[in-house]
């Protein structure tokens, strides 16, 4: 069944892994934009996530033509799965290999497969952008780390959707976004939000202003990056109400001049008597700090958590 180890919070220390972090983060990225290229366009641009799987990281099915096909990195077999409709599969394996290589490997895949595709060759919301199909300097793969960073996963999409259940109002999926190489959950007070002003790096300002164009209390989990090189679950509100920063969060949890946002990191989190009380507990205050400095109608959008089996009281 599953080990002692298994159920536990991994260690995940972003300077460790941080070529293979690099190198996972642009494969994501190719397979994430053949979904872009071949899914119609959902609000806030919901049809571009990877989602959690009982074995990674997954696209859920895409449209082709009359058909369907999914693409799964397996972060236990440590290979990418293709799956069609009309029952061909095949595999890619995860292993050190240039950004280029794969890039290519996977369109001759899917070519193989049937499924004609042709994506942008540039990757978005990286610092220093090299084409996918030129980049040979990112060849990392660290199959023990990329794991971990996936059990990190499975542990933030269950907690995650808990507190995703506890709301009314418009909310999220929880999906794992490429661009940024995170896993998020939002929640919408139902108001129209200020015109974003763009100029996010990487990101087509059309595609922001249509990602922010209502009020937003976001959380969710990133494993780090250049900037800040540490793994941390964050939580920020858009547009930032008056007072947002001041508000009362959990021991270790602050809010970050540098993001703008609020930050609980992952060691103190995989360290705490109780992990999860301890998220869950970022999660609400965080989101509560947005609602109400923003002044949502927390009595209409808000209910109990849910629970399995059991129906929602009215």
């Amino acid at each position: 069944m599953h080990d002692s180890e298994a159920l536990g919070w991994p260690a995940l220390f972003y300077p460790a892994w941080r070529d293979s972090a690099t190198t996972l983060h642009l494969w994501t990225q190719i397979v994430g934009k053949v979904r872009l290229a071949l899914t119609p366009w959902v609000n806030h641009s919901w049809q571009v996530p990877l989602y959690v799987t009982a074995r990674g990281l997954g696209t859920s099915p895409i449209p082709f033509q009359n058909e369907i096909f999914e693409m799964e990195f397996d972060l236990i077999g440590h290979r990418l799965l293709v799956r069609t409709s009309w029952g061909t599969e095949r595999t890619i394996a995860l292993e050190p290999q240039a950004v280029s290589d794969f890039y290519r490997r996977v369109i001759d895949l899917l070519d193989d497969m049937g499924i004609a595709v042709r994506i942008g060759d540039m990757p978005n919301e990286i610092a220093n952008p090299v084409p996918f199909s030129r980049d040979r300097s990112h060849t990392a793969y660290d199959a023990g780390a990329a794991h971990a960073f996936w059990r990190v996963l499975v542990h933030a999409d269950r907690l995650f959707k808990l507190f995703r259940s506890g709301f009314l109002g418009k909310v999220s999926p929880v999906h794992f976004f490429w661009g940024s190489f995170d896993l998020a959950v939002t929640r919408f007070s139902g108001r129209v939000a200020p015109l974003h002003p763009g100029g996010v790096p990487g990101l087509p300002d059309a595609v922001a202003r249509e990602a922010y164009s209502h009020e937003v209390s976001s959380a969710g989990f990133w494993p780090g990056n250049d900037a800040f090189p540490q793994a941390a679950f964050y939580s920020y509100a858009y547009p930032q109400p008056s007072g947002y920063r001041e508000a009362r969060v959990p021991p270790g949890a602050r809010f970050e001049e540098s993001l703008g946002e609020f930050i609980l990191p992952y060691e103190t989190v995989c360290t705490a008597a109780d992990p999860d009380a301890l998220l869950l507990e970022f999660l609400a205050s965080t989101y509560g700090a947005a609602a109400d400095a923003g002044r949502w109608d927390r009595a209409a959008l808000e209910c109990r958590l849910g629970a399995p089996g059991k129906v929602r009281q009215l």
